[in-house]
């Protein structure tokens, strides 16, 4: 716990106090945990996506609560992943069982064992994703910082939790998320982190393509997507995942005539309707439509 710093003011919903109603009945512990957190320390208002993780069956205190919530939405149970969720009035909550993980070197598939809330900090992506408050009526919405996660969102830093060739190892998908949270708060990757993203690009190419194309978008949607694309292709990714896009990159010339880069220019087209619209497709448009010029690109004499 991060000494003296409670954010009761992040538990203004009516639906934290019935929350912790509920799990007391159950006898569980709860917390809200990563993005709800992390957003509300950076003052971004507006988070609707609420994570909870109970240090015991988690779908049970979803379901417990849909009971006791008037107007709440059935709860969807992932049993793959071990997750429910639910929608009440405009927010979305998602639960889960504290949890350990553990990862053979080719799956993306872990042996899952019922954890304590270090445990399911250890398993997060970044320090600023493993802040936790708690639900517990007797230190209601004391910080939970096992990794000074605060300093981390100060110094405007992303850093793994563990040694991140274990953390990017054991989910690959997370080197895009660094980027895409370096690009969307611009934040720093730490060096040690960057320095593994590197090594293990190649490792990308366990994920399933659907998980991929997921967060591309989304940093797609950052308001400019040109800073994680460059991430992408420094970290040797995008030449992986859109190797289309990276073929375009270079300036050839030949007897005094020149081709313009057509990969910096692209980045530089999609961030421009990126100043214009908020639409995914009008961005990735922008994105491919020159893929067509590394195939046909000639010189005319």
């Amino acid at each position: 716990m991060s000494p003296n710093i409670y954010c009761v003011e992040a538990l203004n919903h009516p639906v934290f106090k019935t929350l912790s109603h509920v799990a007391q009945n159950l006898d569980l512990e709860c917390y809200v945990i990563g993005g709800y957190v992390r957003d509300h320390l950076l003052n971004r208002a507006g988070s609707k996506d609420i994570d909870i993780v109970a240090v015991g069956d988690g779908i049970a205190l979803a379901q417990a609560l849909a009971d006791a919530l008037p107007g709440a939405s059935e709860v969807s149970v992932f049993k793959n992943y071990g997750t429910a969720m639910l929608h009440y009035q405009d927010i979305t909550l998602e639960f889960v069982g504290a949890r350990k993980e553990s990862y053979t070197h080719n799956s993306r598939n872990p042996k899952v064992a019922p954890g304590s809330l270090a445990d399911d900090q250890n398993r997060r992506d970044f320090t600023i994703n493993a802040l936790a408050l708690s639900l517990d009526q007797n230190q209601w919405g004391a910080l939970l910082d096992p990794f000074t996660g605060v300093d981390h969102l100060a110094a405007k830093l992303l850093i793994t939790p563990l040694d991140p060739q274990v953390t990017f190892s054991d989910d690959p998908l997370r080197m895009m998320r660094a980027i895409r949270f370096a690009a969307q708060l611009d934040f720093t990757i730490d060096p040690q982190a960057w320095l593994s993203i590197k090594n293990q690009a190649e490792r990308i190419k366990i994920i399933a393509p659907e998980r991929i194309v997921d967060e591309l978008n989304k940093i797609m949607s950052t308001p400019k997507p040109s800073a994680g694309l460059s991430l992408m292709y420094e970290a040797g990714l995008l030449d992986i995942i859109l190797p289309e896009v990276t073929a375009l990159l270079g300036v050839e010339e030949i007897e005094g005539q020149r081709h313009k880069d057509n990969f910096w220019h692209t980045l530089e087209v999609v961030d421009n309707i990126s100043r214009t619209t908020e639409k995914l497709w009008l961005r990735l448009k922008a994105l491919f439509h020159g893929i067509g010029k590394a195939p046909t690109k000639r010189f005319d004499y």
